[in-house]
């Protein structure tokens, strides 16, 4: 089931409806796409009133908007906890090898998520609101993030953190699109840990 503890609800009693519509949304976003989706089809699946889904999240872009961050929370905890201070001390290699393992198997192994991925990128001609919130949620705080870790680490000698991060996620992203969403793997295949093996090695140990 999808979370709803880190959505800010002003009553309590309303959570539980909040996470069916949650469910409903998901449910009916992945099988029709967003443009083809309806308030009402949300509240059918989520067995409410269209009122109750209104009150909740005010319209289908909210709503969208708020599955985005539910999944960015999910999906992307182990960068997020890069706040916490022990995590800026942890060895470079070490901690880019982990993150690295961890992304890549959840990018791959929750063809949920591979999904919706698949409706932003689908319907962002359209409604490219929908892409300015999944580059907001996840790939945002994910930079900055990971660019602070960066900046912690000066003996890493980066002539620029902020592009470095660029090239580390990117170069995981584009791993899981092409491998899993187009199918790669069965053309081009490549085994992770040769990726994420050069892909640190080029961060912390290749210098000029």
């Amino acid at each position: 089931m999808i979370g709803t503890e880190t959505i800010n609800l002003e009553r309590p009693k309303s959570k539980e409806k909040a996470e069916a519509i949650l469910e409903g949304a998901m449910q009916e976003f992945l099988a029709h796409g967003y443009a083809a989706t309806s308030m009402d089809r949300v509240a059918k699946a989520a067995g409410v009133s269209k009122a109750t889904v209104y009150s909740h999240f005010g319209d289908k872009e909210g709503l969208f908007n708020t599955l985005i961050k539910v999944l960015a929370e999910d999906k992307f905890k182990t960068v997020m906890a890069l706040q916490e201070s022990p995590s800026l001390e942890q060895d470079p290699q070490l901690f880019l090898q982990q993150l690295a393992n961890q992304l890549i198997e959840n990018g791959r192994s929750d063809r949920t998520f591979q999904n919706f991925i698949r409706i932003i990128i689908g319907e962002s001609g359209r409604f490219p609101e929908l892409a300015k919130a999944y580059v907001n949620n996840l790939a945002k705080p994910g930079i900055e993030i990971l660019t602070k870790y960066f900046k912690s680490h000066p003996e890493l000698n980066l002539p620029d953190e902020e592009a470095t991060v660029r090239v580390f996620l990117g170069t995981l992203i584009y791993y899981i699109m092409l491998q899993e969403l187009l199918h790669g793997k069965d053309v081009v295949p490549l085994e992770s840990d040769r990726l994420i093996n050069t892909l640190t090695h080029l961060i912390t140990v290749a210098k000029d």
